[in-house]
């Protein structure tokens, strides 16, 4: 099993979409803030993480897209 640090980025995208991303990411390092989600082995988790943090998440296409769903 592979493992990966997830984040979720602080600022909604227009949307109102919190994405989260994987520390590996190249998208992750344009988010100003974010919020480390914890290490999983896969996106699914992370994204019920986030969402005890905010209502509306999403994946990211590029590194969480089985996630991704706007």
């Amino acid at each position: 099993m592979d493992y990966e640090f997830y984040y979720v980025n602080d600022n909604a995208q227009a949307n109102g979409d919190h994405e989260v991303h994987q520390k590996s990411c190249s998208w992750l390092e344009l988010a100003p803030s974010k919020t480390y989600l914890g290490y999983y082995t896969n996106c699914m988790d992370a994204i019920a993480k986030a969402k005890t943090i905010y209502n509306q998440v999403d994946g990211c296409v590029y590194c969480c897209n089985p996630c991704h769903k706007s």
